[in-house]
This record gives C-alpha cells, structure tokens and sequence, in this order.
C-alpha cells in the first residue's frame, strides 16, 4: 500500500480526515478545536473544516489560518 500524499493546500472545505491523516501535526490542531472526539467519529471521513466549525462553534478561518501555517512550515 503506497502512502498518502502530504497536504499542500487548506480550505475550510478540507475533509478532517485528510487533515489528520496527511498533514503532520494536523491532529493536534483538530484535537484543539474539536477535541478528540472526531478520531473515533465515522464522519471524519467526509465532514469538511467547516462543517466540524459549525458543529463544535468556532471559528473556521481560525482552524484554516492555523493549518495553513502548518503547511507553510512542513
């Protein structure tokens, strides 16, 4: 099985599961918004950044600008 491609571009349509499968240090940003719930959640594989925002009430371009920056350093 051949890995994932690394991340390269974050929108709030971003699949979390993406985030925390493909970008390192994605996880920790999705924990501290979300918390750790989402990694056990079956939805995780096809909510976007956006939708997770709405559902936990914060703030999209926040986690977006966070994760950005992410793949900006990696």
């Amino acid at each position: 099985m051949s890995e994932m491609a690394e991340i390269t571009e974050v929108s709030g349509e971003t699949i979390i599961g993406d985030v925390v499968e493909r970008l390192p240090g994605g996880a920790d940003v999705i924990e501290k918004y979300f918390g750790d719930g989402c990694f056990t959640c079956p939805g995780i594989r096809m909510e976007s950044i956006n939708f997770g925002a709405t559902m936990h009430g914060v703030d999209a371009e926040t986690i977006v600008a966070e994760l950005k920056a992410l793949v900006e350093n990696s």
